[in-house]
């Protein structure tokens, strides 16, 4: 989901710094650019003013903020949001269909097999929501 319309970023007066550190952002002369001075980050206005775009980022995918009049908002969320929803939804799905399944099957060698892929199954969305929330 989009943040509401940002305001038009001034490229004459000092932001905060999006990056959550205690920066702040100041115009680059010359240039339609923001610099942070305690993190070093450089971000780029775009063409309409409403919204700036981290260019040294090691993220494969580029990080927009639009400026509220406060504070900065993500103007573009990723599929980062949907994980943890994701993740609750496979852990539920195996509790209640597929672990009463498993150990209702005789205790004996077929089970073992069952019981580990429900456990590697249950670890797949922990995995998944450390990679979409690491940094």
């Amino acid at each position: 989901m989009y943040p509401p319309k940002g305001e038009k970023i001034e490229l004459d007066r000092e932001y905060p710094c999006p990056c959550r550190r205690p920066g702040h952002l100041k115009p680059i002369t010359l240039t339609e650019a923001l610099g942070c001075d305690r993190c070093q980050q450089i971000f780029v206005v775009d063409d309409n003013g409403t919204s700036i775009e981290q260019l040294s980022t090691h993220y494969p995918y580029k990080q927009v903020w639009r400026w509220t009049g406060s504070h900065w908002k993500r103007a573009r969320s990723g599929m980062k949001e949907i994980y943890f929803p994701l993740a609750v939804g496979v852990v539920l799905v195996l509790a209640i269909v597929w672990l009463p399944i498993a150990l209702r099957l005789s205790v004996g060698a077929s089970t073992i097999p069952w019981i580990i892929l429900v456990v590697l199954l249950a670890m797949l969305p922990a995995v998944l929501v450390w990679l979409a929330y690491r940094r």
